[in-house]
Protein backbone atom coordinates (compact mmCIF):
# COMPACT_ATOMS: atom_id res chain seq x y z
CA UNK A 1 0.00 0.00 0.00
CA UNK A 2 1.85 3.06 -1.70
CA UNK A 3 1.42 6.31 0.83
CA UNK A 4 0.99 9.38 0.16
CA UNK A 5 3.78 12.13 1.43
CA UNK A 6 1.30 13.82 4.19
CA UNK A 7 0.55 10.36 5.23
CA UNK A 8 3.83 8.79 6.11
CA UNK A 9 4.81 12.18 7.67
CA UNK A 10 1.66 11.85 9.92
CA UNK A 11 2.30 8.21 10.66
CA UNK A 12 6.21 9.15 12.06
CA UNK A 13 4.31 12.25 13.85
CA UNK A 14 2.08 9.83 15.66
CA UNK A 15 4.93 6.89 16.61
CA UNK A 16 7.51 9.74 17.64
CA UNK A 17 4.05 11.06 19.60
CA UNK A 18 3.09 8.39 21.41
CA UNK A 19 6.69 7.54 23.30
CA UNK A 20 5.21 10.68 25.44
CA UNK A 21 1.42 10.29 25.16
CA UNK A 22 -1.29 8.01 24.68
CA UNK A 23 -3.90 10.49 22.43
CA UNK A 24 -3.00 11.35 19.16
CA UNK A 25 -5.68 14.20 16.85
CA UNK A 26 -4.84 13.74 13.27
CA UNK A 27 -7.31 17.00 11.13
CA UNK A 28 -6.65 16.10 7.56
CA UNK A 29 -9.43 17.63 4.68
CA UNK A 30 -11.95 15.12 3.84
CA UNK A 31 -10.72 13.25 0.61
CA UNK A 32 -7.32 12.75 2.21
CA UNK A 33 -6.96 9.51 3.14
CA UNK A 34 -7.33 9.14 6.28
CA UNK A 35 -8.39 5.80 6.41
CA UNK A 36 -5.38 4.45 4.51
CA UNK A 37 -2.99 6.44 7.33
CA UNK A 38 -4.94 4.95 10.17
CA UNK A 39 -4.53 1.25 8.71
CA UNK A 40 -0.38 2.14 8.17
CA UNK A 41 -0.02 3.15 11.69
CA UNK A 42 -1.68 0.37 13.32
CA UNK A 43 0.31 -1.62 10.93
CA UNK A 44 3.65 -0.14 12.55
CA UNK A 45 2.45 -0.59 15.94
CA UNK A 46 1.50 -4.31 15.53
CA UNK A 47 5.14 -5.16 13.76
CA UNK A 48 6.37 -3.00 17.27
CA UNK A 49 4.58 -5.39 19.63
CA UNK A 50 3.42 -2.45 21.31
CA UNK A 51 -0.65 -3.35 20.26
CA UNK A 52 -2.34 -6.48 19.86
CA UNK A 53 -5.66 -5.61 18.89
CA UNK A 54 -7.09 -2.61 16.70
CA UNK A 55 -10.79 -1.43 17.26
CA UNK A 56 -12.28 1.07 15.18
CA UNK A 57 -15.50 3.12 15.40
CA UNK A 58 -17.06 5.29 12.88
CA UNK A 59 -20.28 6.76 12.32
CA UNK A 60 -22.08 4.86 9.44
CA UNK A 61 -22.16 1.10 8.77
CA UNK A 62 -21.33 2.35 5.23
CA UNK A 63 -18.39 3.67 6.36
CA UNK A 64 -17.31 0.79 8.54
CA UNK A 65 -16.99 -1.37 5.27
CA UNK A 66 -14.26 0.67 3.66
CA UNK A 67 -12.62 0.67 6.86
CA UNK A 68 -12.75 -3.14 7.37
CA UNK A 69 -11.31 -3.53 3.40
CA UNK A 70 -8.65 -1.35 4.16
CA UNK A 71 -7.35 -2.30 7.46
CA UNK A 72 -7.90 -6.05 6.47
CA UNK A 73 -5.25 -5.19 3.34
CA UNK A 74 -2.90 -3.58 5.23
CA UNK A 75 -2.89 -6.02 7.95
CA UNK A 76 -3.20 -8.86 6.24
CA UNK A 77 -5.55 -10.68 8.50
CA UNK A 78 -9.30 -10.60 9.12
CA UNK A 79 -11.22 -7.67 10.81
CA UNK A 80 -14.54 -8.72 11.59
CA UNK A 81 -13.80 -9.54 15.14
CA UNK A 82 -14.54 -12.77 14.62
CA UNK A 83 -11.61 -15.63 16.15
CA UNK A 84 -8.09 -15.25 14.19
CA UNK A 85 -8.95 -11.48 13.50
CA UNK A 86 -6.65 -8.58 13.98
CA UNK A 87 -10.10 -6.18 14.87
CA UNK A 88 -12.69 -4.63 13.76
CA UNK A 89 -15.34 -1.37 13.37
CA UNK A 90 -18.29 -0.46 15.20
CA UNK A 91 -20.76 2.69 14.73
CA UNK A 92 -20.90 5.00 17.24
CA UNK A 93 -24.76 3.52 17.82
CA UNK A 94 -23.62 0.54 18.55
CA UNK A 95 -21.48 1.26 21.30
CA UNK A 96 -23.84 1.66 24.03
CA UNK A 97 -25.17 -1.96 23.48
CA UNK A 98 -21.55 -3.43 23.82
CA UNK A 99 -20.91 -5.36 26.81
CA UNK A 100 -18.73 -5.19 29.81
CA UNK A 101 -17.28 -8.30 28.40
CA UNK A 102 -16.10 -6.43 25.13
CA UNK A 103 -14.43 -3.87 26.94
CA UNK A 104 -12.68 -6.05 28.90
CA UNK A 105 -10.62 -6.78 26.22
CA UNK A 106 -8.75 -3.04 26.96
CA UNK A 107 -7.93 -4.22 30.23
CA UNK A 108 -6.19 -7.28 29.01
CA UNK A 109 -4.61 -6.45 26.18
CA UNK A 110 -2.86 -3.48 24.44
CA UNK A 111 -5.52 -1.87 22.25
CA UNK A 112 -5.54 0.88 19.78
CA UNK A 113 -8.74 2.41 19.53
CA UNK A 114 -9.63 4.76 16.43
CA UNK A 115 -12.46 7.11 16.18
CA UNK A 116 -13.46 8.49 12.89
CA UNK A 117 -15.05 11.48 12.75
CA UNK A 118 -14.59 12.35 15.95
CA UNK A 119 -16.19 15.44 16.38
CA UNK A 120 -19.93 13.03 16.95
CA UNK A 121 -18.28 12.15 20.29
CA UNK A 122 -19.08 15.51 22.42
CA UNK A 123 -17.81 16.08 25.69
CA UNK A 124 -14.57 16.62 27.70
CA UNK A 125 -16.84 15.42 31.48
CA UNK A 126 -19.58 13.11 32.03
CA UNK A 127 -21.68 15.62 32.61
CA UNK A 128 -21.35 17.09 29.01
CA UNK A 129 -21.24 14.22 26.94
CA UNK A 130 -23.54 12.37 24.48
CA UNK A 131 -24.64 8.96 25.00
CA UNK A 132 -21.34 8.35 22.46
CA UNK A 133 -18.84 10.49 23.82
CA UNK A 134 -19.99 8.77 27.28
CA UNK A 135 -19.13 5.52 26.36
CA UNK A 136 -15.60 6.32 25.22
CA UNK A 137 -15.19 8.80 28.57
CA UNK A 138 -16.44 5.41 30.70
CA UNK A 139 -14.70 2.66 28.40
CA UNK A 140 -11.92 3.77 26.50
CA UNK A 141 -10.00 7.13 27.92
CA UNK A 142 -7.08 6.11 30.20
CA UNK A 143 -8.11 2.75 29.53
CA UNK A 144 -6.85 1.89 25.63
CA UNK A 145 -2.80 1.80 24.88
CA UNK A 146 -3.61 4.33 22.58
CA UNK A 147 -6.22 6.64 20.78
CA UNK A 148 -6.43 7.69 17.41
CA UNK A 149 -8.91 10.66 16.44
CA UNK A 150 -9.69 11.29 12.94
CA UNK A 151 -11.81 14.59 11.76
CA UNK A 152 -11.42 16.84 8.63
CA UNK A 153 -13.54 19.09 10.61
CA UNK A 154 -12.80 19.22 13.90
CA UNK A 155 -15.32 21.36 15.47
CA UNK A 156 -19.18 20.87 15.86
CA UNK A 157 -21.80 23.00 15.24
CA UNK A 158 -22.96 23.66 18.66
CA UNK A 159 -19.30 24.40 19.77
CA UNK A 160 -19.21 21.99 22.54
CA UNK A 161 -16.13 20.10 23.55
CA UNK A 162 -14.93 17.31 21.60
CA UNK A 163 -13.96 13.99 23.39
CA UNK A 164 -10.65 13.17 24.55
CA UNK A 165 -9.21 16.72 22.88
CA UNK A 166 -6.95 19.65 24.35
CA UNK A 167 -7.87 22.97 23.45
CA UNK A 168 -5.22 25.60 22.37
CA UNK A 169 -5.41 29.06 24.46
CA UNK A 170 -6.59 32.10 23.98
CA UNK A 171 -8.86 30.84 21.02
CA UNK A 172 -9.95 27.92 22.65
CA UNK A 173 -9.72 25.49 19.35
CA UNK A 174 -9.33 22.21 18.98
CA UNK A 175 -5.58 21.02 19.18
CA UNK A 176 -4.49 18.69 16.92
CA UNK A 177 -1.01 16.85 16.40
CA UNK A 178 -0.79 17.03 12.78
CA UNK A 179 -2.88 19.22 10.51
CA UNK A 180 -3.51 18.45 6.86
CA UNK A 181 -5.26 21.12 5.35
CA UNK A 182 -7.20 21.90 1.80
CA UNK A 183 -4.11 23.95 0.36
CA UNK A 184 -1.76 22.20 0.77
CA UNK A 185 -4.02 18.70 -0.39
CA UNK A 186 -4.48 20.35 -3.69
CA UNK A 187 -1.02 21.51 -3.85
CA UNK A 188 0.20 17.92 -3.67
CA UNK A 189 -2.41 16.68 -6.04
CA UNK A 190 -4.28 15.24 -3.48
CA UNK A 191 -7.47 16.85 -4.03
CA UNK A 192 -9.09 18.36 -6.57
CA UNK A 193 -9.57 22.23 -6.56
CA UNK A 194 -12.73 23.17 -5.44
CA UNK A 195 -15.58 25.16 -7.55
CA UNK A 196 -18.63 26.19 -5.45
CA UNK A 197 -21.67 27.90 -7.70
CA UNK A 198 -23.74 30.26 -5.92
CA UNK A 199 -27.43 30.15 -7.59
CA UNK A 200 -29.28 33.31 -6.52
CA UNK A 201 -31.93 35.87 -8.43
CA UNK A 202 -31.86 39.37 -8.67
CA UNK A 203 -35.71 39.92 -8.40
CA UNK A 204 -37.71 37.75 -6.71
CA UNK A 205 -41.75 38.71 -6.54
CA UNK A 206 -43.56 37.48 -3.47
CA UNK A 207 -47.21 37.38 -3.10
CA UNK A 208 -49.10 36.73 0.17
CA UNK A 209 -52.67 37.30 1.10
CA UNK A 210 -53.33 39.37 -2.02
CA UNK A 211 -50.21 41.34 -1.47
CA UNK A 212 -46.53 41.50 -3.21
CA UNK A 213 -43.36 42.64 -2.44
CA UNK A 214 -40.08 42.89 -4.28
CA UNK A 215 -36.80 41.31 -3.52
CA UNK A 216 -33.22 41.17 -4.69
CA UNK A 217 -31.96 38.35 -3.23
CA UNK A 218 -32.47 34.68 -1.91
CA UNK A 219 -30.91 36.30 0.87
CA UNK A 220 -32.92 39.13 1.06
CA UNK A 221 -36.18 37.15 0.97
CA UNK A 222 -35.01 34.84 3.46
CA UNK A 223 -34.21 37.82 5.96
CA UNK A 224 -36.99 39.86 5.03
CA UNK A 225 -40.28 37.55 4.73
CA UNK A 226 -41.57 34.64 6.33
CA UNK A 227 -40.48 32.57 3.37
CA UNK A 228 -38.41 29.73 4.42
CA UNK A 229 -34.81 28.29 3.29
CA UNK A 230 -37.04 24.86 2.98
CA UNK A 231 -39.66 26.42 0.75
CA UNK A 232 -36.86 27.46 -1.40
CA UNK A 233 -35.45 24.02 -1.95
CA UNK A 234 -39.17 22.25 -2.34
CA UNK A 235 -39.86 25.07 -5.26
CA UNK A 236 -39.41 22.62 -8.20
CA UNK A 237 -38.56 25.61 -10.16
CA UNK A 238 -35.67 26.98 -8.32
CA UNK A 239 -34.18 22.95 -8.14
CA UNK A 240 -35.29 22.15 -11.85
CA UNK A 241 -32.99 25.46 -12.53
CA UNK A 242 -30.04 23.90 -9.96
CA UNK A 243 -30.55 20.19 -11.67
CA UNK A 244 -30.25 22.20 -15.30
CA UNK A 245 -26.80 23.72 -14.03
CA UNK A 246 -25.61 20.86 -12.32
CA UNK A 247 -26.37 18.34 -15.12
CA UNK A 248 -24.67 20.77 -18.17
CA UNK A 249 -21.62 20.63 -15.93
CA UNK A 250 -21.65 16.79 -15.85
CA UNK A 251 -22.05 16.64 -18.98
CA UNK A 252 -19.16 18.55 -19.97
CA UNK A 253 -17.21 16.58 -17.52
CA UNK A 254 -17.95 13.33 -19.08
CA UNK A 255 -16.64 14.18 -22.42
CA UNK A 256 -13.82 13.46 -21.29
CA UNK A 257 -14.09 11.73 -18.44
CA UNK A 258 -16.85 9.47 -19.00
CA UNK A 259 -17.53 7.87 -15.79
CA UNK A 260 -17.49 10.90 -14.04
CA UNK A 261 -20.75 11.25 -11.52
CA UNK A 262 -22.97 13.52 -9.66
CA UNK A 263 -23.97 13.52 -6.30
CA UNK A 264 -27.72 15.57 -5.20
CA UNK A 265 -27.86 16.08 -1.71
CA UNK A 266 -31.83 16.05 -0.38
CA UNK A 267 -33.22 17.10 2.72
CA UNK A 268 -36.07 14.32 2.75
CA UNK A 269 -37.63 11.48 1.08
CA UNK A 270 -40.14 13.15 -0.79
CA UNK A 271 -37.73 15.90 -1.99
CA UNK A 272 -35.18 13.37 -3.22
CA UNK A 273 -38.26 11.39 -5.14
CA UNK A 274 -38.99 14.31 -6.68
CA UNK A 275 -35.49 14.93 -7.77
CA UNK A 276 -34.93 11.60 -8.54
CA UNK A 277 -37.66 12.32 -10.88
CA UNK A 278 -36.54 15.41 -12.78
CA UNK A 279 -33.18 14.02 -13.28
CA UNK A 280 -35.00 11.18 -15.42
CA UNK A 281 -38.17 12.87 -16.57
CA UNK A 282 -37.04 16.36 -17.77
CA UNK A 283 -32.95 15.57 -18.27
CA UNK A 284 -32.88 12.13 -19.23
CA UNK A 285 -30.26 11.40 -16.99
CA UNK A 286 -29.50 7.79 -15.23
CA UNK A 287 -30.02 8.15 -11.15
CA UNK A 288 -30.72 6.52 -7.88
CA UNK A 289 -31.47 7.02 -4.69
CA UNK A 290 -29.78 5.98 -1.41
CA UNK A 291 -31.17 5.74 2.18
CA UNK A 292 -30.61 4.70 5.53
CA UNK A 293 -34.32 3.01 5.42
CA UNK A 294 -32.90 0.79 1.80
CA UNK A 295 -32.45 -2.78 3.20
CA UNK A 296 -28.59 -2.82 2.27
CA UNK A 297 -27.80 0.89 1.38
CA UNK A 298 -24.21 -0.01 1.19
CA UNK A 299 -24.56 -2.48 -1.54
CA UNK A 300 -26.49 0.96 -3.58
CA UNK A 301 -23.55 2.75 -2.96
CA UNK A 302 -21.00 0.00 -4.01
CA UNK A 303 -23.29 -0.50 -7.07
CA UNK A 304 -23.20 3.29 -8.30
CA UNK A 305 -19.24 3.71 -7.65
CA UNK A 306 -18.55 1.04 -9.66
CA UNK A 307 -20.91 1.33 -12.45
CA UNK A 308 -21.33 4.71 -15.13
CA UNK A 309 -24.89 6.25 -13.74
CA UNK A 310 -24.58 9.74 -13.59
CA UNK A 311 -26.49 10.81 -10.83
CA UNK A 312 -26.69 8.98 -7.26
CA UNK A 313 -29.72 10.98 -4.78
CA UNK A 314 -28.92 11.11 -1.28
CA UNK A 315 -30.84 11.99 1.84
CA UNK A 316 -27.99 11.54 4.89
CA UNK A 317 -26.32 9.07 3.29
CA UNK A 318 -23.50 10.31 1.45
CA UNK A 319 -21.78 12.80 3.40
CA UNK A 320 -18.47 12.33 5.62
CA UNK A 321 -16.30 9.32 5.00
CA UNK A 322 -18.32 7.52 2.07
CA UNK A 323 -14.97 7.37 -0.74
CA UNK A 324 -16.80 7.35 -4.47
CA UNK A 325 -13.56 9.16 -6.53
CA UNK A 326 -15.90 9.43 -9.47
CA UNK A 327 -17.97 11.70 -8.23
CA UNK A 328 -17.18 15.31 -9.41
CA UNK A 329 -20.37 17.19 -9.24
CA UNK A 330 -22.79 18.11 -6.52
CA UNK A 331 -25.94 19.69 -6.05
CA UNK A 332 -26.17 21.06 -2.23
CA UNK A 333 -30.15 20.72 -1.62
CA UNK A 334 -29.55 19.95 2.20
CA UNK A 335 -31.62 21.68 4.47
CA UNK A 336 -28.61 21.57 6.99
CA UNK A 337 -26.85 24.69 7.55
CA UNK A 338 -23.96 24.25 9.47
CA UNK A 339 -20.40 24.65 7.94
CA UNK A 340 -19.43 21.28 9.16
CA UNK A 341 -21.81 19.58 6.91
CA UNK A 342 -21.47 22.20 3.91
CA UNK A 343 -17.49 20.75 4.03
CA UNK A 344 -18.54 17.43 3.94
CA UNK A 345 -20.19 17.81 1.53
CA UNK A 346 -18.05 19.34 -0.71
CA UNK A 347 -15.24 16.91 0.99
CA UNK A 348 -17.28 13.77 -1.46
CA UNK A 349 -16.19 15.68 -5.00
CA UNK A 350 -13.03 16.31 -3.89
CA UNK A 351 -10.81 12.79 -4.22
CA UNK A 352 -8.65 12.73 -7.13
CA UNK A 353 -8.80 9.89 -9.79
CA UNK A 354 -5.90 8.97 -12.57
CA UNK A 355 -7.91 11.07 -15.19
CA UNK A 356 -5.76 13.68 -16.32
CA UNK A 357 -8.42 16.68 -15.84
CA UNK A 358 -9.61 16.77 -12.38
CA UNK A 359 -12.69 19.16 -11.94
CA UNK A 360 -15.48 19.38 -8.49
CA UNK A 361 -18.08 21.76 -9.10
CA UNK A 362 -20.63 21.96 -5.75
CA UNK A 363 -24.19 24.13 -6.25
CA UNK A 364 -26.35 25.64 -4.10
CA UNK A 365 -28.28 27.98 -3.19
CA UNK A 366 -27.27 32.16 -2.39
CA UNK A 367 -28.26 31.56 1.18
CA UNK A 368 -26.18 33.63 4.04
CA UNK A 369 -24.60 31.26 6.03
CA UNK A 370 -24.10 28.99 2.34
CA UNK A 371 -22.22 31.91 0.89
CA UNK A 372 -20.32 32.82 4.13
CA UNK A 373 -18.98 29.17 4.07
CA UNK A 374 -18.14 28.94 0.31
CA UNK A 375 -15.87 32.27 0.94
CA UNK A 376 -14.48 31.24 4.26
CA UNK A 377 -13.04 28.13 2.26
CA UNK A 378 -12.08 30.84 -0.19
CA UNK A 379 -10.36 31.98 2.63
CA UNK A 380 -8.47 28.80 3.63
CA UNK A 381 -6.96 28.45 -0.10
CA UNK A 382 -3.85 30.23 -1.65
CA UNK A 383 -5.06 32.85 -4.01
CA UNK A 384 -8.39 35.21 -3.18
CA UNK A 385 -11.29 33.13 -4.82
CA UNK A 386 -12.60 34.53 -8.63
CA UNK A 387 -16.40 35.43 -8.47
CA UNK A 388 -17.77 35.36 -11.62
CA UNK A 389 -21.45 36.83 -12.02
CA UNK A 390 -23.66 35.16 -15.02
CA UNK A 391 -26.86 36.26 -15.75
CA UNK A 392 -29.73 33.49 -17.19
CA UNK A 393 -31.03 35.48 -20.29
CA UNK A 394 -34.55 34.48 -20.38
CA UNK A 395 -36.42 35.95 -17.30
CA UNK A 396 -38.58 33.26 -15.55
CA UNK A 397 -42.24 33.74 -14.24
CA UNK A 398 -43.01 31.33 -11.60
CA UNK A 399 -46.39 31.27 -9.64
CA UNK A 400 -48.00 29.05 -7.18
CA UNK A 401 -51.47 28.44 -6.02
CA UNK A 402 -53.08 30.72 -3.85
CA UNK A 403 -54.98 27.93 -1.62
CA UNK A 404 -51.60 26.76 0.00
CA UNK A 405 -51.41 26.05 3.82
CA UNK A 406 -49.35 28.79 5.42
CA UNK A 407 -47.97 26.20 8.04
CA UNK A 408 -44.37 24.34 6.91
CA UNK A 409 -43.02 21.49 8.71
CA UNK A 410 -39.21 20.97 9.23
CA UNK A 411 -38.17 17.34 8.61
CA UNK A 412 -34.60 16.57 9.07
CA UNK A 413 -32.21 14.58 6.35
CA UNK A 414 -31.84 11.53 9.01
CA UNK A 415 -35.28 11.48 10.25
CA UNK A 416 -38.44 9.52 8.85
CA UNK A 417 -37.52 8.38 5.90
CA UNK A 418 -39.81 6.25 4.37
CA UNK A 419 -38.95 4.53 0.96
CA UNK A 420 -38.44 1.38 -0.64
CA UNK A 421 -35.56 -0.35 -2.48
CA UNK A 422 -34.76 1.77 -5.96
CA UNK A 423 -32.57 -0.88 -8.84
CA UNK A 424 -29.73 1.10 -10.48
CA UNK A 425 -31.93 2.47 -13.50
CA UNK A 426 -32.21 4.69 -16.29
CA UNK A 427 -36.16 4.45 -15.84
CA UNK A 428 -38.10 5.73 -13.02
CA UNK A 429 -38.93 3.30 -10.73
CA UNK A 430 -41.52 5.15 -7.63
CA UNK A 431 -43.02 3.37 -5.64
CA UNK A 432 -46.83 4.20 -5.16
CA UNK A 433 -46.87 3.80 -1.77
CA UNK A 434 -44.19 6.10 -0.84
CA UNK A 435 -45.49 8.71 1.67
CA UNK A 436 -45.53 12.13 1.71
CA UNK A 437 -43.99 13.85 4.22
CA UNK A 438 -43.51 17.42 3.72
CA UNK A 439 -45.72 19.79 2.96
CA UNK A 440 -45.46 21.81 -0.88
CA UNK A 441 -44.18 25.47 -0.68
CA UNK A 442 -46.93 27.60 1.09
CA UNK A 443 -46.56 30.99 -0.41
CA UNK A 444 -47.29 32.31 -4.06
CA UNK A 445 -43.42 33.12 -4.99
CA UNK A 446 -42.39 34.04 -8.46
CA UNK A 447 -39.07 34.72 -9.65
CA UNK A 448 -38.46 37.44 -12.40
CA UNK A 449 -35.65 38.36 -14.02
CA UNK A 450 -32.46 36.16 -14.72
CA UNK A 451 -30.53 34.13 -12.55
CA UNK A 452 -27.58 35.04 -11.36
CA UNK A 453 -24.43 32.92 -10.21
CA UNK A 454 -21.52 33.23 -8.44
CA UNK A 455 -18.96 30.74 -9.47
CA UNK A 456 -16.16 30.32 -6.35
CA UNK A 457 -12.90 29.29 -8.08
CA UNK A 458 -10.88 28.20 -5.17
CA UNK A 459 -7.07 26.92 -6.00
CA UNK A 460 -3.39 27.13 -5.53
CA UNK A 461 -1.05 29.22 -7.12
CA UNK A 462 1.73 27.09 -7.23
Amino acid sequence: MKLRSWQQACVYKALSLYQSQSHFMCLATPGAGKTVMAAELSARLIEMGTIDFVLCFSPSSEVNESIRSTFSRRLQKRFDGLIGSIGSVYTYQSMPSLTPDFWQLLHSHNVLVIMDEVHHLKGAELNEANAWGEEVLLNIQNKARYTLALSGTPWRSDSAPIVLSRFTEPDNTVHCDFIYGLKQAIADGVCRQPHITLIDNEEIKLDINEESETFTSIAALLEGSSYSYRALLNNQHITHYMLKQGVGKLKDIRKTIPLAGGLIVASSIKHAKQLYQTLIDDFQQTACIVTSKLKRPSHTIKAFRESDIQWIVSVGMISEGTDIPRLQVCCHLSGIKTEMHYRQVLGRILRVTSAEVQQAWLFTLAEASLTEFAYRIGQDLPEMPVVINQKEQQPINLALPNNSSSTEIDHDESANLQISDLSLSSKPSIQSHLSDIEQENHYNLALLGGYKEQIVRMFDAH
